[in-house]
C-alpha cells in the first residue's frame, strides 16, 4: 500500500490502514512526507523547521500515548503563540519599538571593572 510522500494529496484512508496495518512503513512515509514538505520550503527556513521537527519527535518519543504527544504539541504552540518568548509579546515588542517607546531591543547592562588576581606561588610538597 503506497501513500502519496509529498503532502500534495493526502489519502487519510490509505494512511490509517497503512499505520495500523505496517506501523514502520507509516513512519517511514511520514518522514518522507514531512522532509519533502521542509525541502520545498526557502532555503532561509529549512535549518528551522528542521530543529522544530527534531523538538516535534522529542516530543513524540518522551510521550507516554498518542493522546499525551498531542497535549505536549500543542502546548508547546500556545506558547510559541503566547508564550514569554512567543508571538504576540514579539509583536508586543516590535509595536513599541515602532512607537518610540524603547530605544532599542537590547537590554542594558552596567560594567563592571574587575582587578586581576594576585597568583601566590607556593609549593606543595
Amino acid at each position: 500500500m503506497m501513500i502519496n510522500r509529498t503532502l500534495d494529496t493526502f489519502d487519510w484512508d490509505a494512511a490509517r490502514k497503512l499505520a495500523r496495518n505496517d506501523p514502520e512503513a507509516f513512519e517511514q512515509c511520514r518522514r518522507d512526507a514531512i522532509n519533502a514538505l521542509i525541502d520545498r520550503a526557502p532555503a532561509r527556513n529549512r535549518q528551522h523547521l528542521r530543529c522544530l521537527q527534531w523538538r516535534i519527535d522529542r516530543v513524540r518519543e518522551r510521550a507516554a500515548n498518542p493522546m499525551a504527544a498531542c497535549l505536549a504539541l500543542s502546548e508547546m504552540m500556545w506558547d510559541s503563540f503566547a508564550g514569554e518568548r512567543g508571538l504576540v509579546a514579539a509583536l508586543k515588542h516590535a509595536n513599541r519599538l515602532a512607537a518610540g517607546d524603547e530605544q532599542s531591543g537590547l537590554p542594558t547592562a552596567k560594567v563592571l571593572a574587575f582587578t586581576p588576581l594576585r597568583r601566590h606561588r607556593t609549593d606543595h610538597r
